[in-house]
């Protein structure tokens, strides 16, 4: 790339147009936002989110008077805002962005301005930062809403996903490597050659750049996060690892996870499941520099308790859901309606999918593909007349369409997320279908056929009678032929007919006619 054009890129960036601090901004005046000017203690925090449906700006806390943003995606309303979509085009418009092609643009440190402050050797203190105790048992604050980047050594690809520090000291903090992720993959690698992995979390970043952080995508994800802003994106080299960072982030923490293994004791936290995890044993991570903006907002996230649907973890689990389900469906079934991950089931328990079937077997086929691609342990097929986003409506066809010995589909033995408690520590478990479709030789039945209002239509006829010998009628198209708005005068005249029958449907007939 030449000079020229390396520098229209970068004219091409507008470098504040992704920053979270103007996504915050944005909500103000909605009713997606509270605004805490009002001085709040740390230790308060927690309480004030748990539950709460809106975003939570904190423009005074603890004795620093930090500025600190908490549960930014812990609603789909705020998704859909960041997308610019409404929330029902949410992941149609994720899957589109999945197929642009990723720009990245290398800014220099003073071009980028998550390097407007660095801080490094014995003035890192991670204890400056406004972390808080989230849950009654955590084992200590936590600093919940990262981003890590690192760089896989055997492919040279970013890898990107979001996990927790828990505060140990000024320069490391205790990480959560214990479940499958490329990164513990990364770790283990460099543990057995006795090699440091060079990692930076990235606190404040725009809410897709955490849709991007959930995602499972071949490729560099850095790059996947250019691909969903559908925009150029710049990135800055850090300046004690080497590994790029979006340069437009609020703070970045530098280090890397100390070679020595799972030596140090982290946890108990709240999980996303709704409960608690337990004290593991964990790698260590080790600060060399934090850098920051100069106006840096803070960002935390809530993960856990009795309120999944309104937490931010549960929110981007259930999008990762979908879009996993949607792929998945698009390979086996001719005409897919709609997908949805249930956020109150943490977003990845459950996933419902409603669909049009072509031929026998299609949704049980759906069924095993769901279970299969994605960490869903339930799944639901529906028709199309069912709205899965409805739960009165779906609650009814789960009721009304559904026999176990006959609509329900095991597999077991297969793996689940090592949290689900019901596990009572197992580390493999069963996945369940649940056919709520009906059977295509019966699926047009008319006494399966959802009753709605009368609406009359059809023509009109000079008389009862020329209705009824024009051939069989239902009461509604007798009302509409005879231009009734009422009907029991009806009734009465047939009543005085002579030869007035019914079909097996309980249409009117003639039977001379």
């Amino acid at each position: 790339m030449d000079d020229q054009t390396s520098q229209n890129l970068k004219n091409s960036i507008d470098i504040d147009r992704f920053r979270l601090r103007n996504f915050i901004e944005s909500l103000e005046g909605t009713d997606q936002l509270d605004v805490r000017n009002d001085k709040v203690d740390l230790a308060d925090m927690a309480a004030i989110m748990q539950g709460n449906p809106k975003a939570v700006w904190f423009k005074n806390a603890g004795p620093e008077g930090a500025e600190v943003v908490g549960n930014v995606v812990g609603g789909r309303e705020r998704l859909a805002r960041a997308l610019g979509v409404p929330k029902e085009a949410i992941v149609e418009e994720l899957l589109r962005r999945l197929s642009l092609p990723p720009v990245l643009v290398e800014l220099t440190r003073e071009e980028a301005p998550v390097q407007q402050i660095v801080v490094t050797g014995d003035d890192i203190d991670a204890l400056k930062l406004p972390a808080h105790l989230q849950h009654a048992f955590d084992g200590a604050p936590y600093i919940s809403a990262t981003v890590d980047f690192s760089i896989d050594p055997a492919t040279g690809l970013s890898n990107c996903g979001l996990r927790r520090l828990m505060l140990r000291g000024p320069k490391e903090t205790g990480v959560d490597l214990n479940a499958p992720s490329d990164l513990r993959a990364i770790y283990m690698a460099a543990q057995a050659r006795g090699e440091k992995v060079p990692v930076a979390y990235v606190i404040g970043m725009h809410p897709i750049d955490h849709v991007a952080a959930t995602m499972k995508q071949p490729g560099d994800e850095l790059g996947l996060i250019s691909s969903l802003r559908a925009a150029p994106m710049g990135v800055v080299k850090c300046v004690t690892q080497p590994v790029m960072v979006p340069a437009d982030a609020e703070i970045v923490l530098e280090g890397y996870l100390d070679p020595a293994g799972y030596v140090e004791k982290e946890g108990p936290y709240g999980e996303y499941l709704g409960y608690y995890g337990g004290v593991k044993m964990n790698p260590v991570f080790r600060l060399t520099a934090i850098t920051r903006r100069k106006d840096a907002l803070f960002q935390t996230a809530t993960i856990s308790g009795s309120r999944m649907d309104l937490t931010d973890t549960s929110n981007l689990e259930a999008l990762r859901t979908e879009l996993n389900a949607w792929e998945s469906l698009k390979s086996v079934v001719r005409e897919p309606i709609a997908v949805y991950a249930p956020v109150s089931a943490g977003g990845s328990m459950s996933v419902r999918f409603s669909l049009r079937q072509r031929y026998p077997g299609e949704a049980r086929s759906a069924l095993h593909t769901v279970l299969g691609s994605t960490a869903a342990k339930h799944a639901f097929a529906v028709d199309p007349d069912i709205d899965i986003f409805n739960d009165q409506q779906f609650e009814w066809a789960f009721g009304t369409r559904f026999q176990a010995d006959k609509d329900l589909i095991q597999a077991t033995g297969v793996r689940l997320s090592p949290l689900d408690p019901s596990l009572h520590g197992a580390h493999t478990g069963t996945k369940a279908g649940f056919d709520l479709t009906w059977p295509l030789q019966h699926a047009s039945k008319w006494e399966l056929q959802i009753p709605v209002p009368p609406t009359y239509p059809g023509k009109t006829y000079p008389s009862l009678r020329a209705a009824l010998e024009d051939g069989p009628k239902r009461f509604e198209d007798l009302m509409a032929a005879t231009g009734s708005r009422d009907g029991r005068e009806i009734v009465r005249e047939m009543f005085a007919m002579k030869g007035i029958k019914r079909d097996e449907l309980g249409q009117y007939f003639i039977a001379s006619a």
